[in-house]
């Protein structure tokens, strides 16, 4: 199958699709959508602006309400009906909540860096501000795209569908020693994907907006463990009495931390190196040190490659801690896998991800390889399956010495780089949706 516009009429449509693309339009949607706030648990508000917004533009749209606070913003450009559908995924919800209180545990810092704040700020090419990077850019980039084509007059013979959806950061329930983290505002990782999936928004090929590059397709799963170990409590003045479940820990964390580094050794692939880390630990009180704790739980994340089943993992896992065990026979420590997700995969010769790799080409003129060494998780695995083949890729961050930002300092993106992947979602739904489902390989189905 041929990847490129195989005709003068599709050059054609893509290049004054590109040349009705405004900066500042992008721009201001851009910063419009950074300032208004949507952790996750409370998307609603968003959602509900980039429906109006695309109802605007002329587009199909509507609200898709999943719990009180939060929804999907679901979009729509419709064809003729004779050729592929091709949907865009990206999420609403953002990394960080935006609040110093809630987020300093995670990134140690203090006072809150202006860039991890839902304030988006103009300086130069570069937007910064809380989402802008994960992934607001690429959300606003995708409705200028269907926008520009929508003015452009393409002659569209399958829909180009918009998911902008709740919910998709890595977050899950969990009892934990201190508390319980339950609620709207801890489910994450794909509610907002699954939820539009399993009510009616499917497409034939699809494109996760990610800011990944280059195209990536597969997705890594993954498995949260809680681990726990069990002494006993005692006064610090008198601990001989005591045992003590933290130094226990440690046992198990150094037994942990040997199994990782050969996890990801013996599992590193082509395009995906999963990885395990240990991410949270609770134990005692920080009022009262002088108490002994007698439980102490770490938290940990492993990823696992499409073709592996979770429970493969949990019985390894469980492995481990035997192996702790055998070394420490008073070691009293057991686990529970309390959230998992499979990984995915789709042919990399797929239609959509070659169409995606001939846009990059196309638009930067540089060569364009599959993604490898990351383990990141996204909701293209949704995707992918309730069977819509999909691939990933977004507009990235930028190099620090290009004026982007580091991961825990706060988010940036540059326009020039929100404008080139507006060209390239172009180039995907001109390459796709004007051609029959025959063209694409979909004859039959």
């Amino acid at each position: 199958m041929k990847t490129s516009p195989s005709s003068q009429k599709q050059r054609d449509y893509i290049g004054k699709a590109i040349g009705l693309v405004e900066r500042d339009q992008l721009t201001k949607l851009a910063m419009d959508m950074v300032n208004i706030p949507s952790r996750t648990g409370e998307e609603e508000d968003l959602a509900r602006f980039m429906v109006d917004y695309m109802a605007g533009l002329g587009l199909e749209a509507y609200y898709q309400a999943i719990e009180e606070r939060r929804g999907n913003a679901i979009g729509r450009l419709r064809g003729s009906g004779e050729g592929p559908d091709l949907m865009f995924n990206g999420h609403l919800d953002t990394t960080w909540v935006g609040v110093e209180q809630e987020d300093y545990p995670s990134t140690g810092l203090r006072p809150q860096p202006e860039a991890l704040k839902p304030i988006a700020r103009l300086e130069g090419d570069w937007i910064s501000g809380l989402g802008i990077w994960n992934m607001k850019g690429a959300d606003a980039c995708t409705v200028i795209a269907a926008d520009a084509v929508k003015r452009a007059g393409v002659p569209l013979k399958g829909d180009v569908i918009l998911t902008l959806v709740a919910g998709e950061i890595e977050k899950a329930q969990v009892e934990a020693a201190m508390k319980d983290y339950t609620g709207r505002h801890f489910r994450g990782s794909g509610v907002g994907t699954e939820f539009a999936l399993r009510h009616g928004v499917t497409a034939d090929f699809g494109i996760n907006v990610e800011p990944d590059e280059p195209v990536s397709s597969a997705t890594a799963g993954f498995c949260w463990f809680k681990v726990r170990t069990k002494g006993r409590t005692g006064y610090g003045p008198r601990r001989s009495t005591a045992k003590n479940a933290i130094l226990d820990m440690y046992k198990v964390i150094e037994e942990i931390e040997a199994w990782a580094k050969e996890y990801s050794r013996q599992t590193t692939e082509e395009m995906q190196s999963p990885q395990a880390s240990i991410g949270a630990i609770e134990a005692g009180w920080p009022y009262k040190p002088s108490a002994i704790p007698g439980v102490c739980q770490i938290y940990v994340d492993v990823r696992i490659l499409p073709e592996v089943a979770p429970n493969s993992i949990r019985r390894e896992f469980g492995e481990v801690l035997g192996r702790a065990r055998a070394k420490h026979p008073d070691l009293d420590v057991d686990f529970d896998m309390y959230f998992s997700r499979p990984g995915t995969r789709t042919d990399p010769q797929n239609w959509i991800v070659r169409s995606c790799m001939g846009g990059y080409e196309w638009v930067t003129g540089r060569r364009q390889a599959h993604a490898n060494g990351t383990s990141g998780s996204r909701d293209d695995s949704f995707m992918r399956l309730f069977g819509i083949p999909t691939a990933s890729m977004g507009p990235t961050r930028g190099r620090p010495e290009q004026g982007g930002l580091p991961f825990w300092a706060g988010e940036a993106m540059n326009i020039n780089t929100l404008l080139d992947a507006v060209k390239i979602y172009i180039y995907a739904i001109v390459d796709t949706c004007t051609r029959t489902r025959e063209e694409v390989g979909l004859a039959g189905r």
